[in-house]
């Protein structure tokens, strides 16, 4: 499977993202995002600060013209996963619902945390498909990662079930203590058709010398789902 990992100016996780998925066993290349994305099976927007997040995070990025490549294969059911960065992008973007905002603490989060899995991604199942109520360790980077969204918008997510992750404690519970950002209904993840992000970082927890392997469970659910899509 071919996975095309966008590159925009202030990228700075899209090789940690390539790797991670060429040790999964995926052909993962970097694409700049003025250039086309070729006949990939599936895109990855991986973490940064695009365009040094002028404006808002992922603004400018989600104006890109490879984004409206983007919306064009999001349409034809090719898999697109959003990392921290990407997610902003794909919310400014409009193909996953509500914004990021600026964290509750308006402070710069770099922390591991705890998130659950609460509906399955779309596609093929597997043993290790991230069943719901998997409990993973991830960390995170950012200073806007509050997921955040209207009472229209909140409703349809709920009633929809767009919500993949959630942040919660190491046993699964939800409160306060565990929400790193403030985010609505503790969301860490949305997922709607094959489009799917999350705030945290999967690619940074693939190796046990980085501090866990829980982001090569998520990647390879993620990487069978689409294996089974193609």
């Amino acid at each position: 499977m071919s996975v095309a990992v966008l590159v925009f100016p202030g990228s700075n996780c899209d090789r940690d993202a390539e790797r991670a998925l060429t040790e999964l066993g995926l052909k993962a290349r970097r694409v700049w995002h003025r250039d086309p994305l070729g006949d990939a099976d599936a895109v990855v927007l991986p973490g940064g600060f695009s365009y040094g997040d002028y404006l808002r995070s992922g603004a400018l990025a989600a104006h890109s013209p490879a984004i409206a490549e983007v919306r064009s294969l999001a349409k034809r059911g090719v898999p697109i996963l959003g990392i921290c960065n990407g997610f902003q992008i794909l919310c400014e973007a409009g193909l996953l619902p509500g914004a990021l905002t600026v964290n509750r603490s308006r402070q710069f989060r770099c922390t591991w945390e705890h998130v659950r899995v609460e509906r399955a991604l779309p596609g093929g199942y597997g043993e290790d498909a991230g069943k719901p109520g998997t409990v993973w360790s991830l960390p995170i980077a950012h200073r806007e990662g509050r997921w955040w969204a209207d009472a229209e918008t909140r409703a349809t997510v709920a009633g929809e079930g767009e919500v993949w992750l959630r942040y919660c404690g190491p046993d699964g519970s939800l409160a306060d203590a565990y929400n790193p950002n403030g985010s609505l209904d503790h969301v860490a993840g949305l997922v709607r058709g094959r489009v799917m992000a999350l705030m945290p970082h999967p690619e940074r927890a693939t190796d046990a010398w980085l501090g866990g392997t829980d982001g090569a469970q998520l990647l390879t659910a993620w990487a069978h789902r689409m294996g089974a899509a193609s």
